[in-house]
């Protein structure tokens, strides 16, 4: 299984999760995930959680540094 937006290849742990609300997979890596994680409810498989699924703040990443005024 890949994630529906960067096209990664889905841990156990990214694959399993689910809309809290409608209970479809979200399909999305925890890279993507993260940038929806305030506004959507997930129920997560904790036992299939590793080191690296732990969610971790990805605001130093290159696709967060945009500049919105050259967007125009």
């Amino acid at each position: 299984m890949r994630c529906a937006s960067c096209n990664t290849i889905l841990s156990d742990f990214e694959a399993t999760r689910k809309s809290a609300v409608t209970e479809e997979f979200l399909d999305l890596c925890n890279h993507c995930f993260y940038t929806i994680d305030g506004d959507v409810l997930a129920l997560e498989r904790t036992d299939l959680e590793h080191d690296e699924d732990t969610l971790v703040d990805h605001t130093d990443t290159d696709f967060m540094d945009i500049d919105l005024d050259k967007l125009d």
